[in-house]
């Protein structure tokens, strides 16, 4: 069975119904952790925690920086403010009510407020100085990727295929969205991103959605991948990564897709390279830099889509999403390895084990340091020494 549906499964329910798709030639082999001889180590500058995190749930709750805050949630509902210079405890707010709160679609910032979904189908507005809660309406469909905030608008993306735009001051809807969900789809969604306007995500039926977010009107859908195949398993094209907009420039990939670059204006392709991913892209501007379904970590030329280099040696380590912190780029894995690689080269320059528990998301980038949040609750910010 493919990496990425063991990953996309929800449940001991789905876990048997896939179990009879695999066979021998299906087994997935961990690669071993690399020999690196780290030219740094990281500084730990102070430690935090948060409840128990994700543990080994698919939630992914980045930790978000603003308001001179760093803002860390666990899926069971504590959701704290942390002060970034010594990880001390500004506020924090339990959102567990009758039933756990099941805490997944991210952290955003917006309109002096903190904005949270959850796989209840729920979306609660937080005040960020004080932790209280403004507000918490229930939306169609779980919410497994961070909101988007744009026009006095918070717009989720759930996995019933709605885009939902509440107003930021009472949650009410304003306008929504309805695209195609196939029968069988990877456990995720894409987070939504705005610019100039325009409102644009992935969808599970294989497509990148752009519309006007004032009024919620649908402007075009372009296909990223093809459902090919015998089955419907192999014919998964979800689009679960974030967009990422470099000046007029759109580049987003798919599952069984492309990674396609695309003028931000029309929708029209500019160039599109055969990759399969589920994961957020990453960029320095000059490169763009995915982690493939097998975990293998490509670097690609930003305006010609060429293939500048490939590392296969973390496949199917269960790998973050990339990011670039300082001159590195850098993933975690599913044993709690940070990875480093030198950008131009693809090379490994250092590695440090966190914690066993793993990494459900990527290292973030804040002032004179970076944050982690490890599977168990961990939160730690460290800085880089040579």
């Amino acid at each position: 069975m493919k990496k990425m549906l063991k990953r996309a499964i929800a449940s001991a329910a789905i876990v048997g119904i896939l179990a009879g798709c695999a066979s021998e030639e299906d087994t997935v082999i961990m690669a071993p952790v690399p020999k690196v001889n780290s030219e740094f180590t990281p500084k730990n500058l102070w430690s935090a925690s948060i409840g128990d995190g994700v543990e080994h749930y698919f939630s992914k709750l980045t930790p978000e920086y603003a308001y001179d805050k760093v803002f860390v949630a666990s899926r069971e509902g504590l959701v704290k403010a942390l002060n970034p210079e010594n990880g001390r405890t500004l506020w924090q707010q339990d959102l567990e009510q009758e039933v756990p709160a099941r805490l997944s679609g991210g952290i955003t910032a917006g309109y002096s407020q903190i904005f949270i979904g959850s796989e209840n189908g729920q979306v609660i507005a937080l005040d960020e100085e004080t932790g209280a809660v403004n507000w918490r309406v229930d939306v169609e469909g779980e919410v497994l990727a961070a909101p988007a905030t744009d026009d006095n608008l918070v717009m989720v993306h759930t996995t019933t295929g709605m885009l939902i735009a509440l107003e930021q001051s009472t949650g009410d809807v304003k306008w929504t969205i309805s695209t195609e969900v196939p029968n069988l789809t990877l456990r995720g969604n894409s987070k939504p991103v705005t610019v100039s306007g325009g409102v644009f995500w992935g969808t599970a039926g294989g497509r990148l959605a752009a519309a006007i977010v004032e009024r919620g009107q649908l402007i075009w859908q372009q296909p990223i991948g093809t459902p090919l195949g015998a089955t419907e398993i192999d014919r998964l094209v979800d689009v679960d990564a974030s967009p990422l907009i470099l000046g007029s420039t759109l580049y987003i990939v798919g599952y069984n897709g492309q990674l396609t670059a695309l003028d931000l204006r029309s929708g029209k392709p500019v160039w599109k390279r055969k990759y399969s991913s589920s994961t957020d892209l990453a960029s320095d501007t000059r490169r763009i830099y995915l982690v493939t379904a097998k975990d293998h970590l490509v670097a690609v030329d930003a305006r010609s889509g060429t293939e500048l280099w490939t590392n296969e040696q973390l496949e199917n380590r269960l790998l973050t999403a990339p990011a670039i912190i300082e001159n590195y780029l850098v993933v975690g894995d599913t044993e709690g390895y940070l990875h480093w690689l030198d950008r131009e080269s693809g090379e490994f320059v250092a590695q440090q084990k966190i914690n066993s528990s793993g990494f459900a998301v990527a290292p973030i980038k804040v002032d004179d340091g970076y944050l982690v949040v490890t599977r168990n609750g961990q939160v730690k910010k460290l800085t880089l020494t040579k």
